[in-house]
């Protein structure tokens, strides 16, 4: 069982920056691919990025390509989401999520993922 724990969300103004982080609390991050995900009121739940468990591979909505950078610091046992010029249909729960399967690859299907965390509200006032 891995324990996801994200953190960085809160409100900021059209254009500004967050960083979202994921932390695993008695497992480490190293074996998982991840991935963020958000989801906004009354809308499903879209991928939003993603990165294999090595950090070789990574990809990215292309609502938000350009503007958001995943990245993993094994080490430290945390993923970020850095998002930089933010827009108000940015404004979502976001989710980090874990995926065991032993590839090295990205994942973009929700449905793929094994574990998922709590979330963190980041809201984009315009």
């Amino acid at each position: 069982q891995v324990q996801l724990v994200e953190s960085g969300g809160g409100l900021v103004q059209a254009g500004g920056s967050l960083r979202l982080s994921c932390a695993a609390a008695r497992r480490t991050l190293r074996s998982y691919n991840m991935g963020w995900f958000r989801q906004a009121p009354g809308k499903e739940r879209e991928f939003v990025a993603a990165i294999s468990r090595s950090g070789r591979y990574t990809d990215y909505a292309d609502s938000v390509k350009g503007r958001f950078t995943i990245s993993r610091d094994n080490a430290k046992n945390t993923v970020y989401l850095q998002m930089n010029d933010l827009k108000s249909e940015d404004t979502a729960v976001y989710y980090c999520a874990a995926d065991s399967r032993v590839l090295d690859q990205v994942v973009v299907t929700p449905t793929a993922y094994d574990y998922w965390g709590q979330g963190t509200q980041v809201t984009v006032s315009s």
